[in-house]
């Protein structure tokens, strides 16, 4: 027997049941990880482009949730230097109704459809992300953008709420620093949370709450979450719709996407490339 079939080989002492617990209490192998990350984004590169379309625009409109939860807790908090460590749970409500609710999120995209690619590169590939990205991506705008309108014209929200919202989203928007390079940890935080979701089991919930808290207290932008923002900021007439896109929303998908798919995805391909041969 090899050394490889004596280490996953369960104990003879054990019983069936011991042998079930040990089975059930096991922290995934990382190449089991990749494989289930790479199915689930193959299943997503072949999915109907109505479907994407359809749950990417739920998922901007759900995202959104993070900037109201976040303009509530704002609303009610003092105007201290501790406030941010509160106000900054607020962010994690979208990120929890979209990644709960199994929803087409952009940035959740730069590592699940990347690694069949990278595990196989092909054009008939390669074009197939790149339809994924483009309907997810633009059905994610439109729905944050729908969801801005929502709160600034249909009165879904009240003055003071609204006001509240605002106020953060001049904070995240007009950022001090390059927003491409900030974007970049956002990209990474993300497609590190999607990597260690097989292995979360029932933590799920409270890892994503950890993950996308660290997001909102490091002030790192996320491109879909930012354009609600954004767009906030347009239909209040403070920003033209030109800036949001080329100030804002371009600089933080590159540096997104340069977190996402340019690290994170290289790196955990990195760690099975020889695994997997």
């Amino acid at each position: 027997m090899s050394s490889k079939d004596s280490a996953t080989k369960p104990a003879d002492h054990l019983s069936p049941k011991e042998v079930e617990d040990v089975e059930s209490l096991s922290r995934l192998r990382v190449p089991a990880i990749y494989e289930v990350i790479r199915q689930e984004g193959e299943e997503e590169l072949v999915r109907p482009a109505f479907s994407l379309w359809m749950s990417g625009l739920a998922a901007g409109i759900g995202i959104s949730a993070s900037v109201l939860m976040r303009g509530l807790l704002h609303q009610h908090l003092p105007d201290t230097h501790w406030a941010l460590i509160i106000e900054a749970f607020g962010y994690t409500a979208g990120f929890l109704i979209v990644i709960l609710g199994r929803m087409q999120l952009f940035t959740e995209n730069t590592i699940t459809a990347v690694l069949p690619v990278f595990s196989g590169p092909s054009w008939e590939k390669l074009v197939c992300i790149c339809r994924l990205w483009s309907i997810v991506f633009i059905a994610n705008i439109v729905g944050t953008f729908a969801a801005a309108w929502l709160a600034t014209h249909s009165g879904i929200i009240s003055g003071e709420q609204l006001a509240a919202s605002l106020d953060i989203s001049r904070h995240a928007v007009f950022l001090d620093g390059s927003i491409l390079v900030r974007a970049i940890p956002a990209g990474f935080f993300i497609a590190a949370l999607v990597w260690m979701m097989p292995s979360s089991k029932e933590n799920s919930f409270w890892l994503i709450v950890a993950m996308t808290y660290i997001i909102a207290l490091g002030e790192f932008p996320h491109v879909i979450a930012g354009s609600t923002e954004a767009f906030l900021l347009v239909l209040a007439g403070e920003m033209s719709i030109v800036a949001a896109m080329t100030d804002f929303i371009g600089p933080a998908l590159v540096g997104n996407i340069i977190g996402g798919t340019g690290l994170f995805a290289l790196l955990a391909y990195g760690q099975v490339k020889l695994e997997m041969e």
